[in-house]
């Protein structure tokens, strides 16, 4: 009942109810899910991705993140950036993340006076000392250094593009529904997750916090499943649609499950407290 546009894909799901785990507390959690480990330090499922498979594109990072939460703020719940952390693998692996405001990345733009071939210039001559660096100390995070300069340039025109949504057909933005238009919603995201697949990007990672209702559930569950119905039901039509969907894989999950016993007795704002024994992902 919550998720009615969901409902109308789910020919396309498949569900999985036998997910369990072992850690209850958010980040130990959330870690675990996405590394295998509980503690910081291993790399993230992205980092793997990319460093196996590599990316089809120069233009933008393998591996992008994108975080949003409830207009409500509901949940104070925080996203820590080793989430996204590439571990012991080289730096150039990890995640980049989009900013849900503002630019999405920081320092896009050239200063004034700083022309693109002033800028070229100057990266190729601190290329020059970095590899002259490398030749001497053989240490990956140079190469990744040079890596990212690179990448960080080829970005200053790609990631305008991207994020430009005016080549969008407003029945497409409508399908997403009326926060679509609104930067750093999960509409949004889920937009630019396909506009960045389809541009080559192997590895997008969308989060949305406000699930972790220990009270007031019968008015957040709602307005949480209202932020995520749509836009994830047209992410999977808009990819179906445009044939991405054929060779792209969407997971939808959870950090670990809800007790099926309300927490705070049977008064209007009861909640559901953390449980790692039994949920379900799609």
């Amino acid at each position: 009942d919550f998720i009615p546009r969901t409902a109308e894909i789910v020919d396309d799901l498949c569900f999985i109810k036998s997910m369990h785990t072992g850690a209850v507390n958010h980040a130990p959690a959330i870690n675990y899910f996405l590394t295998g480990a509980e503690q910081p330090g291993r790399p993230s499922i992205g980092a793997w991705a990319t460093y196996g498979l590599g990316t089809e594109t120069e233009e933008l990072p393998g591996f992008v993140v994108m975080t949003s939460r409830d207009k409500e703020a509901s949940c104070g719940q925080i996203f820590y950036d080793f989430y996204w952390g590439s571990g012991f693998l080289p730096s150039k692996y990890q995640g980049v993340r989009f900013r849900g405001s503002g630019d999405p990345v920081l320092y896009l733009s050239n200063p004034d006076g700083m022309s693109r071939d002033v800028r070229r210039g100057l990266l190729d001559d601190l290329a020059q000392l970095n590899e002259q660096h490398y030749a001497e100390f053989a240490d990956p995070e140079i190469a990744t250094r040079i890596a990212q300069y690179e990448l960080a340039f080829r970005m200053q025109a790609s990631v305008p593009e991207l994020t430009d949504l005016t080549s969008e057909r407003a029945a497409t933005l409508d399908m997403y529904g009326p926060d679509a238009r609104r930067p750093g919603s999960f509409a949004a995201n889920c937009l630019l997750a396909r506009r960045l697949i389809e541009r080559g990007v192997r590895f997008v990672q969308l989060y949305h916090r406000g699930w972790d209702n220990h009270n007031g559930l019968p008015v957040n569950i709602p307005r949480q499943a209202r932020d995520v119905d749509q836009p994830q039901a047209a992410l999977i039509l808009d990819l179906k649609q445009r044939g991405l969907l054929d060779d792209t894989l969407v997971i939808w999950a959870g950090e670990f499950g809800r007790t099926v016993y309300g927490q705070g007795g049977l008064q209007e704002n009861y909640g559901r407290d953390h449980h790692g024994r039994c949920f379900s992902m799609w």
